[in-house]
């Protein structure tokens, strides 16, 4: 009996939690609504926070007593040292250099790349299967870390930056573009096909005009990625604004530090407003 009254009680518990509402439409219908699932995502993103902060060994402590050191630091690099600014140029120029020369070439050689690892295009599994896994190697590895190795291989300098960034556009627009091929009509390419042209000719002017746009809308995303990453090449050798940002870090000059930021920040901005101008005409 007091196994049966102790389920009798433990059901409406029960069914009030995880069984879901009846509702009432009308004379004759009814719906159930199901119960919301907010407090167990909230009870699982507690614990893996938790249990995140036990594994990294996050210390909120620290933060309180030395995050103030991040607001001095911060108000000497929003103080620049203007006179800085000649030693800036040179090297600006090259980072601009090295993402411009990098992605223009691996924009290029993304694009018979991508085309290769379409399904719609390719029709065979093997190849199209090596390719991808072959593009996914690339897209893993850091930029940093390519651009370390090129450093290795072809000594220090904006070569090996650009090598760098060549090799890291090849992967990000190769990805991207396969994907919006895999998407495009295929109807012209295959009527073309079937009057007797060529896969490349059936491809360039049937699928072609339909991936333009939105290949060169990818190129200039890259391009912008490219900055920004180019800028922090020099701390492994190849060149660019991280020279100087490792430098000005290593002797603690935050005012120079913040003059070399502010002239990044002006070109990443010029870059960005005019890719956005370009990639909405395409659009």
């Amino acid at each position: 009996m007091k196994s049966e009254e102790s389920a009798a009680t433990k059901t409406p518990l029960y069914d009030k939690i995880f069984k879901p509402k009846t509702m009432t439409i009308g004379n004759d219908h009814s719906v159930q609504k199901p119960r919301s699932k907010t407090w167990i995502v909230v009870v699982l993103l507690v614990a893996a926070v938790w249990i995140s902060a036990i594994v990294t060994e996050f210390d909120f402590g620290i933060i309180i007593k030395r995050g103030h050191q991040f607001t001095v630091i911060l108000e000497k690099i929003f103080q620049p040292d203007l006179s800085y600014f000649d030693k800036v140029i040179g090297p600006l120029l090259d980072t601009i250099k090295m993402s411009v020369m990098g992605s223009v070439i691996g924009s290029t050689l993304a694009l018979p790349f991508a085309v290769a690892a379409s399904t719609n295009i390719n029709r065979s599994g093997a190849a199209v299967a090596i390719l991808r896994v072959v593009l996914n190697i690339v897209r893993t590895l850091p930029t940093l870390v390519i651009a370390s190795i090129c450093a290795l291989i072809f000594k220090l300098g904006t070569f090996a930056g650009t090598v760098a960034i060549t090799i890291f556009t090849f992967g990000i627009v190769t990805k991207m573009l396969y994907e919006s091929i895999e998407t495009i009509d295929m109807g012209a390419f295959e009527a073309m096909e079937a009057l007797g042209a060529s896969r490349f000719q059936a491809f360039w002017s049937a699928c072609m005009p339909q991936i333009l746009p939105t290949y060169l809308s990818h190129c200039l995303y890259s391009f912008e990625i490219n900055i920004r990453a180019a800028s922090i090449l020099g701390y492994v050798g190849a060149g660019g604004l991280g020279i100087l940002i490792n430098e000005r870090i290593g002797w603690r000059d935050y005012e120079g530090l913040g003059m070399v930021l502010i002239s990044l920040f002006v070109v990443v901005l010029i870059i960005e407003n005019t890719s956005q101008y370009l990639r909405r005409k395409l659009s």
